[in-house]
C-alpha cells in the first residue's frame, strides 16, 4: 500500500511515544521507508536505537551536525518525504508549528518541509482544553496541517477525557488514505454527516432522523479517490470510515465552528440533518413535571451551516455540495433551496417513512446543479456516495 513512500516520523515527548514502534513496523510491512526523528523530550520515552533499528536507517535528534549540514541536511530531510507525521504531538510542538518556531531538529524541519503534514495530538486533557491549544489548532487547520484525533480515554496521569492519542492502526489508515493516488489527491474536502442534538435540559435533546450511513458512505468514496478528508459528525449510530479526520460533534454550534475550523478546502458536503432550532435557554438540571403541567420552550434558530459556507468571501470551496431531505415538491423544494442556500449543487431525497430511505441501507436522489435536475435510480447508499464522488472528482 506504500510502496516507494517515504514518511519522515517526527516523534514528540509524551508517554504515547511507546506506541510509535508498532507503527513503525506497520509502515515498514505496507513498503514505505521510515525517517525517524526524535525530539530530545521525545528520546526520553524511546530511544533513537530502537526507532532507527525498526526503521532500518538513522534515528536523527541533533540539528547541528555538520557531517549532514554541509549539505543543509535538515533541509533534505524535510524536502525527501512524501508526508510528514508528527506522533505524539506535544501542546509544545503544536504551538511551535502554530507559530512557526525552530529551535531544533524538529521544528525546523517542520518549517523546511513543502510536504503535507500529518499530526497525531496527543496531551493532558486541561493542555488538551487550553484556550492556547485551542487557538493553535485553529491555525494549524487554516494552515492545512491534517490531524488524526485525539479522542478521548483514560490519561497516564489518572484523568480522563480529550488528548488521548488515537491507536497507531487509526494513524496508518489515515497516513494510506493521504497517500493514495487517485483523481482527487492533493484535494482536501470537508464532509458533515449525522444529526445534531439539541439539549433541552442533561438528559433529553431536539435531533433529526439520521442514521450518518450516507455521509458516512461519502466520506469513504472521496477518501478512496484520494481526497483528504475532514468528516465532521454528528452522535451517528453509524461509524465513520477509516482513513479520514474524524471531529466528533453534538450540537449545531458545535459542528459550525468545526467546518469553519476546516477550511479552506477545495470542497464541502454538507449531509449532515442539522436541526433547524434549538432550545434558547436549556435547563442546567433535569425538568421535572410539576401537578401534570407542561414546560414551555422557547426556541432559537441554528445558524445555517451550508448556507454561511457556500456564500463565505474568505476559504469558500470550489464545490459546496447540499442535502435536501424533503417529504414532498421534493424536486421544486431542492432547486429553491439550492438558489437560497448559494450552493453549486442539491442532492435531494424523498423521506417520507413509507420510502424506507431516512436511516435504511438505500437512497433514490435527485441531483440539482445549474443545468437542471438528474435523477438517480434508486440504490445502495455505498453506490450513490461512489457516483457522487466520482462526479465531485470530474468537477473538481
Amino acid at each position: 500500500m506504500l510502496a516507494n513512500k517515504r514518511i519522515l516520523l517526527i516523534v514528540g515527548g509524551g508517554i504515547a511515544a511507546f506506541k510509535l514502534p508498532e507503527l513503525v513496523r506497520m509502515f515498514r510491512a505496507a513498503g514505505a521507508a521510515v525517517t525517524p526523528v526524535l525530539t530530545r523530550a521525545g528520546a526520553e520515552f524511546v530511544t533513537p536505537l530502537t526507532m532507527g533499528t525498526l526503521a532500518g536507517e538513522e534515528a536523527h535528534t541533533a540539528l547541528f551536525d555538520l557531517t549532514k549540514e554541509v549539505e543543509i541536511g535538515h533541509i533534505q530531510l524535510s524536502r525527501a518525504a512524501d508526508l510528514v507525521v508528527v506522533a505524539p504531538a506535544t501542546a509544545d510542538l503544536m504551538a511551535k508549528m502554530a507559530t512557526g518556531a525552530a529551535d531544533d531538529l524538529a521544528s525546523t524541519l517542520l518549517l523546511a518541509t513543502d510536504k503535507r503534514v500529518l499530526i497525531a495530538p496527543a496531551m493532558n486533557v486541561r493542555m488538551w482544553e487550553h484556550p492556547a491549544t485551542q487557538r493553535n489548532m485553529a491555525t494549524l487547520h487554516r494552515d492545512g496541517v491534517t490531524f488524526a484525533g485525539p479522542v478521548s480515554g483514560d490519561m497516564a496521569c489518572g484523568e480522563y477525557g480529550p488528548g488521548r492519542m488515537v491507536e497507531p492502526a487509526e494513524i496508518f489508515a489515515q497516513v494510506v488514505a493521504m497517500l493514495r493516488e487517485g483523481p482527487l489527491a492533493g484535494k482536501r474536502v470537508v464532509v458533515t454527516s449525522g444529526p445534531t442534538h439539541e439539549p433541552i435540559d442533561p438528559v433529553r435533546y431536539i435531533a433529526n432522523r439520521s442514521s450518518g450511513a450516507q455521509g458516512s458512505a461519502i466520506a469513504r468514496a472521496l477518501a478512496q479517490l484520494g481526497a483528504e478528508v475532514v468528516f465532521v459528525t454528528g452522535p451517528a449510530s453509524v461509524p465513520p470510515p477509516e482513513g479520514v479526520q474524524v471531529v466528533r460533534v453534538e450540537t449545531a454550534a458545535q459542528m459550525l465552528a468545526a467546518v469553519e475550523a476546516a477550511l479552506p478546502a477545495d470542497a464541502a458536503v454538507m449531509a449532515a440533518a442539522v436541526a433547524d432550532w434549538r432550545v434558547a435557554q436549556p435547563s442546567e438540571a433535569k425538568m421535572k413535571k410539576e401537578n401534570g403541567g407542561l414546560p414551555t420552550l422557547h426556541f432559537a434558530e441554528n445558524r445555517d451551516i451550508l448556507a454561511e459556507v457556500a456564500q463565505r468571501r474568505d476559504g469558500r470551496p470550489k464545490l459546496v455540495v447540499g442535502f435536501a431531505a424533503e417529504t414532498h415538491d421534493v424536486v421544486a423544494y431542492a432547486t429553491a433551496k439550492r438558489a437560497r442556500k448559494g450552493c453549486d449543487w442539491i442532492v435531494a431525497n424523498d423521506v417520507r417513512p413509507e420510502t424506507g430511505i431516512m436511516g435504511g441501507s438505500e437512497n433514490a436522489v435527485t441531483l440539482i446543479t445549474a443545468d437542471g435536475a438528474e435523477d438517480w435510480p434508486r440504490m445502495g447508499k455505498d453506490a450513490v456516495a461512489e457516483r457522487l464522488a466520482a462526479r465531485m472528482a470530474a468537477a473538481l
